[in-house]
Order: C-alpha cells, then structure tokens, then sequence
C-alpha cells in the first residue's frame, strides 16, 4: 500500500560496489556481467523499482546486508511515490520492466501476471503465512508476488485524550460514536483526524464498510465485490453502503480538523500526534513510528470502525495489501529470486521485518516488532475476528477513482446518489483485470 508522503517523489539509486551500467532498455537492463575480480564469480546488476519511501531506510539495509552474503551482487534502489503507477506502466509498455517491481496485492496479481515470474515452488513462498500468501496468489493458482509487509487497518485513537473527555470505553457501534463525539467536543477536543487529500485512505475506511454488508447479506466479502464487478448489486440493496458509510464520512467531515481536502497524510499525522483530534481514520500500523517521533509517549490504541449498531462488525482487517514482482523475463532472474529467497528464509531476513522495517511480518516464525499496534492486535485476535483485507478483492485503478469520487462528494460537487452512481459504475470499469 502506498502510504504517508503522497506528493512527494523521491527517487533514490543506491549502487553497492562498482557501478554498472544503467539507462539500457531491459535487454541489457544495466546488468552487463564481468568476471568478479574478488570472488571470480559473474558481476550482476539488479534493479528494483518501488513505491514505498517510508521504507527506504530499511531497504537500503538488507541490501547492504546481503553485499555482504554475495559481494558479486549489487541492487539498484529507484523509489518513487507520486506518478508511481503511471510511471510502472510507462517502463512496461516500453519493454524496460524492473527486474524488481511493486503493485498493490489481491487482484492485481492478474493485472501483471504475464510480466510475473512464478514463484510456487520457491522456499521464499512456503515461508509465507497462509493468509498472505492467498494475497500473493493468482486465480490460477500461482504465487506471482512477494509481500512488503503484514499489514492492519483500523482507526488509531488517542486514549488520553478520550480519558480526558470521560470516554471509559472506544466506541464500537455508531450510536456509541456519536455519543463519544458530543463528550470529545464538550471538552473542546476535535474528534477527528483525517487525511482526505489522499485518494488511497478512502478505501482504506470503505472496506469495513464492505466486511459488514457482506456479513449482513450473509456472503463473503471477496462474493460482495464480485457482485459489484458484475454489477448485480447496488449499494441501495446494502445500508451499511448506502447509510451508514455515507454517514461516517460526514460525521468525519463535520467533526474533524478543518479544510479537509488539504489534509494530507503527513498534516494528519502531525494533526493526530499533537492531539488534534481523537481518532485517526483512513490509515494503519505503518503510521506509529511516525507518530511517536512526534509525540514519543502518546497513549495509542489500534481500534475497529464502528460501522453499525453491531459491536462485532468494529473489526480490525489485516493481511498484506503491497506486493513486490520479479519479472519472468529478468536477465538476472535467478539471482534476484536466489536474493528474495535469502531475505524471506535467513535469521537476517526474519529479524530485519520487525527489528530493521519494524512492520508485522509476511512470514512464519519470525517476532513481532517492538510497537504497540501490533502488540495489541495480537491480543485482539486472541479473542476476536479480523475484518477481510477487502481491499484486495478490487484494482487499485478502481480504488483510485473511488477515491476521487469521494473527494468530490466532501468537497460538495457530487450529491451522495451521484457518487453512489458512479463508484458502481467505476466498479464495473475497473474493478477487475479481466
């Protein structure tokens, strides 16, 4: 998932050792081979092409790890965030595809199957968890993708500035909320922290939305969004879309922080971190760091969406939403796969996903990172269900126009129905590789 610096570009090449040639189409794709002067093994180049700059500190550190694993190997690092998707498929469509390159999970997997070297087979698979490995499979049953991290979603909330408000308990349904809400502001404390600049926290809120309709309509969440594909449901036929959706939104609007369309991820973050507002929507565990570097003591607790009068449906969604792809046609195929295989197998690659990256690991029988949010969810889910990582079941072109629907319906351009209109009919467009 693309998170925290929208608007910013940053485009980073870290070369390791001698520098190979760069700026060739894929055919040479900067890995010219020389014999190793050192090892006498062959000098390879490989190029990884990512979208997630607030990773770039941990990247650069398996990289300069695994320099030291095989010295023969050097990795070209090129980051970018704004435009990234853009950017990806211009390289593809001119035959200059990374041998490394990052999409979203789920049903993008299909998008970018033909250019995906298939990895079923691989150790780097089998060390998957169950759960996420099913992100990185494609409906033919190939594993095409790697997970950057394990993920979860939910509403982050400030639990001092509740206790200030005598809130005794986070709200799990909406008549709670509201009732949280009259407290907050009769203390003079701003409910909500939201970052509706961003197109990609939309969905991020929606799809709570869409476990409970699911649930309500007594089908799967992966079923509902294939109904919505086929254009054989309506929001009008679930009142959690339709209702109670709509409602949060505008609770959100009318009881956040101020001109919400040019809130962006990093203002909502210092928004939340200095306690100005009570409830961080639209985001996840990838935001601690970021708070705490702020506010180091901040009292955080990971929480649900209350999205009806159901306690049980305020669920948490986890699972892997970011994928990265090694391309099939790579010239150092095997010697990028030998790579993912050492970072997703070895004690380093184990411990660099929660002591080095500090995100929940993709993997099994490596240790949680030392934060709070993933400490808490792994209390949660000892006695609690997680919310479907729903997301996953749509492209990110639809979740994209979703998103700017939405900011058009806040930003008052769009009445509900015609948004309502339009997200099914983008549904439809896009929602789908096929």
């Amino acid at each position: 998932m693309l998170k925290r610096l929208t608007s910013l570009a940053v485009s980073l090449v870290l070369i390791m050792g001698v520098l190979a040639a760069c700026g060739s189409d894929n055919k040479n794709n900067g890995n010219s081979a020389t014999n190793g002067t050192d090892t006498g093994e062959k000098q390879v180049t490989i190029n990884m092409f990512t979208a997630s700059p607030e990773y770039t500190e941990a990247f650069n550190a398996y990289i300069k790890e695994y320099a030291k694993v095989k010295p023969n190997v050097k990795i070209n690092l090129e980051i970018m965030q704004a435009d990234y998707n853009t950017v990806l498929k211009s390289k593809i469509s001119s035959g200059n595809v990374p041998d490394v390159f990052q999409t979203t999970a789920g049903g993008d997997i299909d998008t970018f199957a033909e250019y995906s070297a298939d990895l079923t087979e691989e150790p780097l698979a089998a060390a998957m968890t169950e759960s996420i490995r099913t992100s990185m499979t494609s409906t033919d049953g190939r594993v095409l993708g790697l997970p950057v991290k394990g993920n979860l979603m939910n509403m982050i909330v400030n639990m001092d500035l509740l206790e200030e408000a005598g809130i005794t308990a986070i709200p799990t349904t909406t008549a709670e909320l509201d009732d949280a809400i009259t407290k907050l502001e009769a203390k003079g404390i701003t409910p909500f922290a939201n970052a509706y600049k961003e197109w990609w926290v939309w969905k991020h809120e929606f799809q709570h939305f869409v476990n409970a309709a699911a649930e309500d309509a007594n089908i799967t969440s992966q079923e509902l969004v294939n109904q919505f594909i086929a254009g054989t449901t309506t929001f009008q036929d679930h009142p959690v879309l339709y209702t109670n959706f709509f409602n949060f939104v505008d609770t959100t609007v009318e009881h956040g922080t101020s001109k919400p369309l040019e809130r962006d991820s990093n203002a909502q973050v210092s928004d939340f971190a200095t306690g100005q507002g009570a409830f961080m929507t639209g985001k996840g565990a990838w935001d601690e760091e970021a708070i705490k570097k702020i506010t180091p003591d901040i009292n955080l607790q990971i929480a649900g969406y209350p999205v009806s009068d159901k306690s049980e449906q305020a669920t948490i969604a986890t699972g892997a939403d970011q994928a990265l792809r090694i391309s099939k046609d790579s010239p150092v195929l095997e010697e990028t796969i030998e790579f993912f295989n050492w970072l997703y197998t070895s004690d380093y690659g184990k411990n660099w996903f929660s002591a080095v990256a500090k995100v929940i690991p993709p993997i099994q029988d490596a240790p949680l990172p030392d934060l709070d949010m993933p400490k808490q969810m792994e209390e949660i889910l000892k006695t609690a269900k997680s919310g479907e990582l729903s997301v996953n079941y749509s492209l990110d072109t639809f979740h994209q126009k979703f998103g700017e629907i939405m900011q058009a319906y806040i930003g008052g351009s769009k009445t509900k129905d015609k948004a309502v209109e339009e997200i099914q009919q983008a549904w439809i467009q896009f929602g789908s590789s096929k």
